[in-house]
């Protein structure tokens, strides 16, 4: 039988189209999925549609599954929530999470799905991928018992790593956005808010994700004397300004790179599916259903990434829905 299926593709920067793919006979060790949802991780996926993804880092920015090349045509995307139709008897009529872009049907090795907890409903399993990235994130940033902590920018991952944090004891933990919005977000993570110029100070880290200039010197601005701010924004193609001098280096501050693309050093012996594995029961927490702030039919998103790149939908994570008969 000839498998068939639909997939998004962006077919030059800020223009999206919907195409029919034909799918490859799985193969012994294959797994056939039919998708549920999928997530749109706005900050990086709406970068890609924008086209703003430098030359130098094409071949980083490579999404696993990723068909086409920057700026474009290109198939991205990374959440992706799914039903074994076909494949090895263990994983047979499973739900499952793949770093898959968004498409009805795909083929790919049985090694590239990870069985969704009977804990954690299909529709919050979109998030898996940017839990991920705070899982690794805070490996980076070794919170300790008692310390004074901002996160600053109150996007996807700055909210995903704020609901982490909120777990661990004793840490006064405040999420840090311009938007006043982002204030009822932070209490249903069980976190504090404040706006940039209202913010706690005399903080031990700082984790730094509004991909902006300014949220980046506000970071080093909140630190106490030997502080830590973790960046996890993704800039592109834009170059960033820091001011450097006045205190940095009498306070002696820190500034430290953090990216999912490479399991933490911190934890040598886990890998990428240790990894993944703990960020799927970690979503066992209905708290981070505050991090789905919108959803749209599949047949949508020709239109939905370019709202959601102008801003127009404000969203967080935005879950894309599929068709039960696709």
């Amino acid at each position: 039988m000839k498998h068939t299926g639909r997939a998004f593709w962006i077919d030059s920067p800020g223009r999206g189209a919907i195409r029919d793919v034909a799918l490859p006979e799985p193969g012994e060790g294959d797994v056939l999925v039919r998708t549920l949802f999928s997530g749109v991780s706005r900050g990086t996926e709406t970068l890609v549609f924008r086209g703003g993804v430098p030359a130098s880092q094409h071949t980083a920015m490579r999404a696993p599954f990723q068909e086409g090349d920057f700026p474009g045509p290109v198939k991205y995307g990374y959440l992706n929530v799914g039903v074994v139709e076909q494949g090895p008897e263990t994983l047979a009529g499973r739900t499952v999470f793949c770093l898959y872009p968004h498409q009805t049907r795909y083929v790919v090795p049985a090694s590239a799905v990870t069985p969704v907890p009977d804990t954690v409903p299909a529709e919050r399993a979109v998030l898996a991928g940017t839990v991920e990235t705070a899982v690794n994130a805070l490996w980076d940033a070794a919170p300790l018992v008692g310390d004074r902590i901002a996160v600053v920018g109150g996007g996807m991952v700055g909210c995903s790593v704020a609901a982490l944090l909120a777990r661990f004891p004793g840490v006064r933990v405040q999420l840090v956005d311009a938007d006043p919005s982002r204030a009822k977000t932070a209490e249903a993570l069980g976190v504090g808010f404040a706006t940039p110029s209202d913010a706690d100070g005399d903080c031990d880290l700082v984790v730094h994700a509004s991909a902006t200039e300014q949220g980046l010197a506000r970071s080093l601005e909140l630190l106490t004397a030997e502080g830590t701010v973790v960046e996890l924004s993704w800039y592109g193609d834009r170059k960033v300004s820091l001011p450097l001098g006045e205190a940095f280096h009498s306070r002696r501050l820190a500034i430290r790179s953090s990216q999912v693309g490479t399991v933490s050093p911190a934890r040598p012996n886990r890998t990428y599916a240790d990894r993944l594995a703990v960020a799927l029961d970690l979503l066992a927490d209905p708290a981070l259903d505050a991090l789905v702030t919108g959803e749209s039919a599949f047949e949508d998103l020709p239109d939905v990434l370019p709202a959601l790149a102008s801003g127009e939908i404000p969203a967080l994570c935005h879950r894309v829905r599929y068709d039960e008969s696709d």
